[in-house]
């Protein structure tokens, strides 16, 4: 019957991997379009990650252009490709990617271990179409820009991690999982000086997200991606660290962190406390009186006392029987 039909939960959302498939997206462009937005999932009931709803999946399809809308809104590109699409040389784009003018969405590290910046192509047009920007692309870059690149200025790690912590908030449930999105972008040592209590701290780390996967861990691609994770600019740590201090206040009011209980000590046994404690009379023989002038001797203890006070009696020892026949005969003659 059909008011009988038990609905799971599987049969109401999806894992990313087939909804990417059902979406016409690679892995990687999917996990993009969740970065930005463009997908919205959920927590999985089950504690397995995220989940999308078929819901979200009918919506997608049901937008106008799907799937080419949504293939060109994650499209993104590199240094040469992204200044091929404003019309401007490479090194002038890079110089706009230092200045902060064009924000990376992502990146990955060559075979080189070079960082390699993407940038999301329908961003780039939007910049290239913008009259107010005519300058930057075509005229001569201002002075006051070009004296920042000429101090060493490069925006382009500092703004990668301020989108991605975005999205981090974004995909966040809770206070503590807010607290741990900004915790990732700072320094165990600067989130040792905030978080001081121990438990708090090791309660936060359940909730702070590993940087990006770009090698295996220990390699020296995984340094250089924790390095780019990690703020470095006094400004941008301050805030960080402020934000993170006001997040774990509400945190702390939400939940506070766990921490060991002491276990009881266990009662003393009824037949322990009851038990008399020995004491030296009854650990001591009992000394008895003498006579004066008598000579003490040693009194016999155990099985030898029992001997000493009723000696045993000596057994008669059996007269020979008499011999019978001739011998005993002539024997008695000869007496």
């Amino acid at each position: 019957m059909a008011g009988n039909t038990i609905t799971k939960p599987s049969d109401l959302s999806c894992t990313p991997s087939r909804a990417a498939r059902e979406l016409g997206l690679k892995r990687g462009e999917f996990d993009l379009a969740v970065h930005l937005g463009r997908i919205r999932t959920a927590p999985d009931e089950g504690g397995g990650g995220r989940s999308v709803a078929h819901a979200e999946i009918d919506r997608l399809r049901s937008t106008d252009g799907f799937p080419e809308t949504l293939l060109e809104s994650v499209r993104t590109v590199g240094t040469t490709d992204g200044a091929a699409l404003m019309d401007v040389t490479s090194a002038r784009f890079t110089r706009l990617a230092r200045l902060g003018l064009v924000v990376p969405v992502k990146f990955y590290l060559n075979r080189y271990r070079a960082v390699v910046w993407l940038y999301l192509a329908e961003e780039l047009r939007q910049f290239a179409a913008d009259k107010n920007h005519t300058t930057l692309l075509n005229g001569r870059t201002p002075e006051g820009m070009r004296d920042q690149l000429r101090e060493g200025l490069d925006l382009r790690s500092r703004n990668w991690r301020g989108r991605h912590l975005g999205f981090l908030l974004r995909q966040a449930d809770g206070p503590w999982e807010r607290a741990g999105a900004l915790a990732a972008l700072l320094d165990p040592v600067q989130v040792a000086e905030i978080v001081q209590d121990p438990y708090e701290r090791a309660y936060l780390n359940r909730f702070r997200p590993d940087p990006p996967a770009h090698g295996a861990p220990g390699s020296a691609a995984t340094h250089l991606a924790e390095r780019i994770m990690t703020a470095e600019d006094p400004d941008e740590i301050g805030w960080l660290r402020a934000d993170l201090a006001q997040v774990l206040d509400e945190a702390r009011g939400h939940r506070p962190a766990p921490r060991p209980t002491a276990a009881p000590a266990a009662p003393r046994s009824t037949v322990e406390r009851a038990a008399p404690r020995p004491t030296a009379e009854l650990t001591q023989p009992r000394a008895t009186a003498e006579p004066a002038g008598s000579p003490r001797t040693a009194e016999p203890v155990g099985p030898l006392a029992s001997l000493s006070e009723h000696p045993p009696e000596q057994e008669p020892v059996p007269e020979p029987e008499r011999s019978r026949g001739m011998l005993g005969w002539l024997r008695r003659r000869s007496a």
